[in-house]
């Protein structure tokens, strides 16, 4: 079987991206798959191909490097869904294949026959909607927040038009997903495919390990209590509230942020909550391990997140955790004994509430950390991702193929 993947990038060190690359990688070396795959920038792929074999038949992934055009965002989007379309159509015709089966995570073109869906817009535009409201900021902020919004507005259109669509078949990363669906678009038919974590990588031994150095190195204390969070787009992650709720803790406790976004952003808000001491911004890397290394505890106040992969890792590492029920990882916990769970997002006094809850007892934040690290081990992983992914295209397929005959 040979398929058509279209994502604007690939890497490990996006949880959407390292969804995609665990999953084709699997779908070639242990099914024997054919990947065509459509993308900007990728890296660090297992058995990566840039010319197409010359037999058609047997395992293979193989990339089509689509333009790309510098820019804000909106602009690179546009660019991103008319420039992939365009690709294919001539590198598959060059090839004389077939029509294929199109899979795509999300929005990223308009032929795509399978979705899995890591986040519905229309959700988390609502959540965020009062954030953008141009007379409640100053005029300087006016730009990049009209790009925001023109951004969002065209992906929900987007949306309407391709996920009420009954022939695109769906796959949500997460019951609440699934649920958003049907709440937006009266999908009832989604299929619920969880994202997954490497246990060889992310372990109790592995984080242990490397703690000492990991917090010599960002110059911690050993006394000091150490709460993490990682991720982009650090609103939709819950950082305000986060910030909030450390503000009402006397217990000097430091925070760790990792991400893309700009620090600057919040340089005020920390001045304002004398956080300036406690909090620090650290620049992605493909070295996530060592992030959760120098933590005592994972937050994840989400105010809408499909998943939330750090989450999972977390606990993967021994972490006690907590996650916002808005997140779909929060699936995977139970409440007191793998986790907490943060039952409204906005709520930063709960959220304070529940930190000093882990500052509080820290043998039983060990306990419920350990609890999390077995579950994940024995509930949870990427081939169990890849087959269920496996048996989702190939019923897309089979549905497509019934379609055209009784066409």
């Amino acid at each position: 079987m040979q398929i058509v993947v279209v994502s604007p990038f690939l890497d490990r060190r996006h949880g959407t991206e390292l969804c995609i690359i665990e999953q084709i990688e699997r779908l070639s070396s242990k099914y024997g798959w054919g990947i065509h795959l459509f993308s900007q920038h990728v890296e660090n792929i297992d058995g990566l191909l840039t010319e197409a074999p010359k037999s058609s038949a047997g395992a293979f992934i193989c990339w089509h490097k689509v333009s790309d055009i510098p820019g804000p965002h909106l602009l690179k989007f546009l660019w991103w869904f008319f420039a992939n379309r365009s690709t294919r159509k001539t590198a598959l015709k060059q090839l004389g294949e077939r029509s294929l089966l199109v899979y795509s995570p999300g929005i990223n073109c308009l032929d795509a026959n399978a979705i899995t869906v890591h986040i519905v817009f229309h959700e988390f535009y609502a959540r965020v909607r009062h954030e953008l409201a141009l007379l409640k900021m100053p005029v300087s902020k006016w730009p990049v927040t009209l790009h925001r919004k023109m951004y969002y507005k065209l992906i929900m259109a987007l949306e309407r038009r391709i996920y009420t669509n009954p022939r695109v078949h769906l796959a949500a990363v997460s019951n609440v997903v699934s649920a958003q669906l049907k709440k937006h678009f009266g999908r009832t038919d989604s299929v619920v495919i969880p994202n997954a974590v490497d246990t060889l990588i992310f372990n109790s031994e592995a984080r242990l390990a490397r703690r000492s150095v990991s917090r010599q190195s960002l110059k911690l204390d050993s006394s000091d209590f150490v709460v993490l969070l990682i991720g982009n787009d650090w609103k939709k992650k819950g950082l305000d509230q986060l910030l909030r709720a450390l503000a009402t803790i006397e217990i000097p406790i430091q925070l760790l942020v990792a991400g893309r976004d700009d620090p600057g952003l919040y340089r005020s808000v920390l001045q304002q909550l004398r956080l300036d001491h406690r909090v620090r911004f650290l620049a992605p890397s493909a070295d996530v391990v060592s992030f959760y290394a120098a933590a005592d505890a994972y937050v994840g106040p989400s105010l809408e997140d499909a998943f939330g992969l750090p989450v999972l890792e977390a606990m993967a590492c021994g972490l006690p955790v907590i996650a916002s029920v808005q997140a779909g990882v929060s699936d995977n916990i139970i409440d007191g004994r793998t986790g907490y769970l943060l039952r409204d997002p906005m709520n930063h006094v709960e959220l304070a509430e529940i930190i000093l809850r882990l500052v509080g007892d820290r043998s039983a934040a060990q306990k419920i950390g350990a609890a999390a690290a077995q579950y994940v081990k024995s509930s949870v992983s990427w081939d169990r991702n890849a087959t269920e992914t496996r048996e989702f295209l190939e019923n897309s397929l089979a549905s497509r193929q019934s379609s055209d005959s009784a066409l």
